[in-house]
């Protein structure tokens, strides 16, 4: 499935997808920041994933559409590297609030306290 529009809110950090089904996600863009598709955050196999620490205040910079099923992003830290294809946002939308619960778990486990956006490190 498509998104039938794709809006980024850079001051909000915010990537409003809308889909056929009226469903509307609002992903931050340290979400898909920690959840990028790419071999650098999730390794090449089961266990290999490298947890990210301090992306509270990443900003997308720029979107790329990949042909007709994808888009890379880019962000102002550098990241670019993963195509995030239209299963893998509907599904990142979709399971905002597990996977996000998850990720603050791991983050505590890991001894990191976030950082509010804005907020100076």
């Amino acid at each position: 499935m498509t998104p039938t529009n794709i809006a980024l809110h850079q001051k909000s950090r915010i990537l409003e997808l809308t889909w056929p089904d009226d469903v509307t996600h609002n992903l931050p863009c340290e979400y898909l920041r920690v959840f990028s598709p790419s071999a650098e955050v999730r390794g090449h196999g089961p266990g290999q994933e490298t947890l990210q620490l301090g992306k509270e205040n990443v900003n997308i910079k720029d979107i790329e559409p990949i042909g007709h099923y994808a888009i890379k992003i880019g962000f102002d830290d550098n990241h670019d590297s993963g195509l995030y294809d239209w299963g893998l946002l509907r599904e990142l939308g979709d399971n905002y609030e597990e996977y996000w619960k998850d990720y603050i778990s791991r983050c505590d486990d890991a001894g990191y306290e976030r950082k509010a956006p804005g907020q100076i490190i």
